[in-house]
């Protein structure tokens, strides 16, 4: 019994850093928590960008935000025309002056531990977590936001 023992120990450290080391994707982990957690507000009847920056405050109404039912559209508000907005919605508070989490931020879990779960979940994924907007990120800061597709 304690060679089993020992092997499931072996088996479970030596797993464990592999797994660790595992890189983030969108098809692989952040796909499912948008299907999840987001799709009602930014599924495939949601506008595009453009469109949504027409008319914000009648699609807040409607309670739909820009489309995000896709690695293309995600990018958009990673490290596109909006660069910086997914970070800024889904964040903490732990990087902000005020301490008050994104707006988004509570939309990630239905509890405080997968909302920490799955915001670190996108800040590996996306790898340079900024608060800041579009026209404020140099060309070294967006180049540094990884957010791989596969």
């Amino acid at each position: 019994m304690s060679r089993f023992l020992l092997a499931a120990f072996v088996v479970m450290v030596t797993a464990v850093p592999a797994f660790a080391g595992e890189a983030v994707t969108y098809e692989k982990d952040i796909k499912g928590i948008i299907a999840k957690r987001c799709i009602f507000c930014h599924g495939p009847k949601s506008p595009t960008m453009e469109e949504f920056d027409k008319d914000k405050e009648g699609y807040k109404e409607k309670m739909k935000g820009p489309k995000l039912d896709s690695y293309a559209n995600l990018m958009v508000v990673v490290k596109g025309t909006d660069a910086g907005a997914l970070m800024r919605r889904l964040d903490d508070g732990k990087n902000t002056k005020d301490g008050k989490p994104g707006n988004m931020y509570a939309r990630l879990g239905s509890t405080d531990a997968e909302r920490a779960a799955n915001l670190e979940i996108f800040k590996k994924w996306i790898g340079n977590w900024t608060l800041k907007r579009s026209k404020e990120l140099g060309k070294e800061e967006l180049e540094a936001i990884k957010a791989p597709e596969k």
